[in-house]
């Protein structure tokens, strides 16, 4: 088959697309009885496990006691029965390495009797801890490559879940990976460590205030995903997409997002039914998800959930990521979570909403009606301008990737400089203690739409900043700059680590300030707070972000403006980060170079791959469709009696021009993929400075051609065909 007869085929089944299986029943169950019903939840726990052993269990998930290993065997076999009676025959240790995805290794339930038959058994050591092969995985030179045992530990703060197949289910329980040697060789490892270091420097400033809970501070979160979904048909019509995950190639297309008419829109049928399927799966789950709606590009949507504590939805949010990708499939669509599939149309990302705090608490970011009376809130909300002025570049690098670069810093995201927006009232709050004497604030009012038949609407003392990477919006911030496909325990383990350092130093100044004496509490914290707007009230800013200006005045405010990957990473192995994460327990210095390896070589890789594709695709798909019509063109000049004959020798110089011109640029990308560099960040420095601008060089060329080829020579879906025909 031809590629442009398969670029034909691929319109058509989309055109004439039909469901693979039958519209779904949702009118068999309410939603309230399939919510966590695939889930070994708090309630399952309290109906079958043994009184006793249930509450040290609950100390241990609620308190954050420690483990009673002699409890396993019980709950591992309480678990197994339950997990077969929901018809599983195997179960799975899954956890996040470095990877960013999702991993498991399925083992049978089912073992020899010795007799000719078998039996169900699942014990406690099975249960607490698991040994997949840890040598595929990337370490960062913590282990050596022929070294090969990995750890996985049971999570008991996150609940075991079934998951179904069509062919049966099996059960699931969230780990944590750990090397021989116990680094953490994943995700989950330094986020519940940087939970524990948020909780202990949390409670000695809620002490200061005399406030006490016996439930630990933990992070919250509430990840917004985006997404697009494009027709299977057009994808496996582009080895782009297919491979890389992204277009390196496509005219813009007439009509792009510039009229503003997909953000909100009505959801078309077939992704309304796809995401009706996504939700369904995900109640059974226990993911408490709430909002759906378009997006600003065309085929572009979101996805989000009830905040959540962070480490259950750190896991919820990869649930959703691999549900999204599965349900797509059984409509016809892939699901493509790239920061940047479409040049020149909106990217995804992951807005993660930040909190900290407990049950008995509620959000310790929560400023009330009177802010400027609320001490503790005040407190807390210094630590984080604080902690965001101080360790800022450390955030920008727990999301910088390679496709994150393309995204951060476009008029869809925020720019790669870190800083805080805190809207009009809390601003000027911090600006009246930044001069010694507070009045007041801002207050909530009622907004009056001259309509009768319309109620009087609540208004917020300040409106929003879509610009700002780490925004306040009420009760939270929210950071704006994590990327679709990423996980957001990085951008938390960062965070929460920040948080303790600020909570360690104003905790530890209050309480040589007051000496015990709460009478000196006052007069400590109004000092406190203002000594650290002075410091660091830099890191404000409410104005534009996108804007050229800002970059100026962020340079001299003493701002990092990290702009790429290879400059934002080695962030991770200076002095002063090595210092934050050793000194609170939770990445040691030989897991933050390991990290910066890993993520250096998987940024090297994804550029390697991308250019050796643009090579690939325009050699082997461009350049024949272009000369092609350049050979139908030159025929026809040959004939100076036809029609437009004026015209066709400026079209032919143009398409002879723009082939010239891409297979000289072709020739380039492929010396510079000869090149071999002195380390991991020097090849990736490389990459970014000389391979990624010659990639765009073809691509500049390839577009160009696009515009003026025949469009029954072209084999490639366009992007107006991709974005527009669903």
């Amino acid at each position: 088959m031809s590629g442009i007869q398969a670029r034909l085929n691929a319109i058509s089944a989309v055109i004439n697309y039909k469901p693979a299986h039958a519209p779904l029943n949702f009118h068999d169950t309410k939603p309230t009885e399939i919510f966590g019903s695939n889930v070994f939840s708090e309630k399952v726990m309290k109906d079958r496990l043994p009184k006793d052993v249930y509450k040290s269990l609950k100390k241990t998930i609620e308190l954050g006691e420690k483990l009673d290993a002699t409890i396993a065997d019980v709950v591992a076999n309480t678990m197994k029965d339950w997990a077969i009676e929901k018809g599983a025959t195997h179960f799975t240790h899954v956890f996040f390495p470095l990877t960013g995805m999702t991993a498991e290794k399925h083992d049978a339930f089912l073992v020899p009797d010795g007799k000719g038959g078998a039996i169900a058994e699942f014990s406690g050591k099975l249960l607490i801890q698991g040994e997949p092969d840890a040598s595929s995985f990337p370490s960062g030179g913590l282990r050596s490559t022929f070294e090969a045992r990995g750890y996985t530990a049971w999570d008991v703060t996150s609940p075991a879940y079934i998951l179904e197949n069509p062919n049966g289910t099996f059960l699931c329980i969230p780990t944590a990976f750990v090397s021989w040697s116990g680094e953490a060789l994943d995700k989950k490892t330094p986020l519940l460590r940087s939970n524990q270091a948020l909780n202990k420097q949390a409670k000695r400033v809620l002490k200061l205030f005399g406030v006490e809970t016996k439930l630990p501070v933990t992070s919250y979160a509430g990840p917004e995903q985006e997404y697009f979904l494009i027709d299977r048909n057009f994808v496996f019509s582009r080895p782009d997409l297919l491979i890389a995950g992204r277009s390196l190639f496509g005219a813009k297309p007439p009509k792009g997002q510039e009229f503003e008419d997909q953000y909100f829109g009505v959801v078309p049928r077939r992704v309304l039914s796809f995401m009706m399927e996504v939700e369904r799966e995900l109640f059974k789950l226990g993911v408490p998800v709430k909002t759906r709606h378009n997006e600003v590009a065309p085929s572009q949507f979101e996805i989000a959930p009830i905040y959540e504590a962070g480490n259950i939805a750190t896991d919820h949010n990869q649930m959703v990521m691999t549900t999204l990708r599965s349900v797509a499939k059984r409509y016809g669509m892939v699901c493509l979570l790239h920061e940047k599939p479409f040049a020149g149309i909106n990217g995804s990302g992951k807005h993660l909403n930040y909190s900290l705090g407990n049950a008995d608490l509620g959000s310790l970011f929560d400023p009330g009606d009177t802010p400027h009376e609320n001490a503790m809130f005040l407190v807390f909300c210094a630590a984080a301008i604080r902690g965001l002025h101080k360790y800022g570049a450390v955030l920008r690098a727990t999301v910088a990737t390679a496709s994150n670069d393309h995204r951060l810093g476009a008029n869809e995201a925020p720019p790669a400089i870190m800083s805080m927006y805190l809207g009009e009232q809390l601003s000027d709050v911090f600006e009246q203690i930044k001069k010694g004497k507070v009045n007041g604030c801002k207050t909530k009012g009622l907004m009056h739409i001259g309509v009768d038949t319309l109620p009087p609407l609540p208004m917020d003392p300040g409106d929003r900043n879509r610009t700002s990477p780490f925004a306040f919006t009420g009760n939270r911030f929210e950071f704006r700059a994590v990327g679709s496909s990423q996980s957001i325990a990085g951008p938390q383990v960062a965070i929460n680590t920040i948080m303790s350092e600020s909570l360690d130093f104003i905790a530890t100044e209050l309480e040589k300030a007051t000496k015990g004496d709460d009478k000196k509490l006052n007069a400590a914290v109004q000092t406190l707070l203002q000594k650290i707007i002075k410091e660091h009230g830099a890191i404000v800013f409410n104005g534009d972000g996108y804007s050229d200006a800002w970059h100026k005045e962020a340079a001299k405010r003493g701002l990092p403006n990290l702009k790429t990957t290879p400059d934002a990473l080695p962030v991770l192995t200076t002095k002063e980060c090595i210092e934050l994460f050793t000194k609170y327990g939770v990445l040691s210095e030989a897991e933050l170079r390991s990290r910066e390896e890993i993520y250096l070589e998987q940024y090297c890789k994804t550029l390697k791959t991308e250019a050796n594709l643009v090579v690939r695709m325009a050699t082997t798909i461009i350049f024949p469709a272009a000369m092609r019509y350049q050979s139908e063109l030159a025929a026809a000049c040959c004939n100076l009696k036809t029609i437009g004959h004026d015209y066709k020798m400026s079209a032919l110089e143009t398409v002879t021009a723009k082939l010239r011109g891409m297979q000289s640029a072709v020739a380039k990308l492929e010396k510079l993929l000869e090149h071999e560099a002195d380390g991991t960040h020097a090849e990736a420095k490389f990459l970014c400075d000389k391979v990624l601008p010659g990639m765009t060089e073809v691509r500049s060329f390839a577009d160009a051609l696009e515009n003026v080829v025949a469009d029954d020579l072209w084999a490639l879906p366009s992007y107006q065909e991709m974005l527009f025909i669903r």
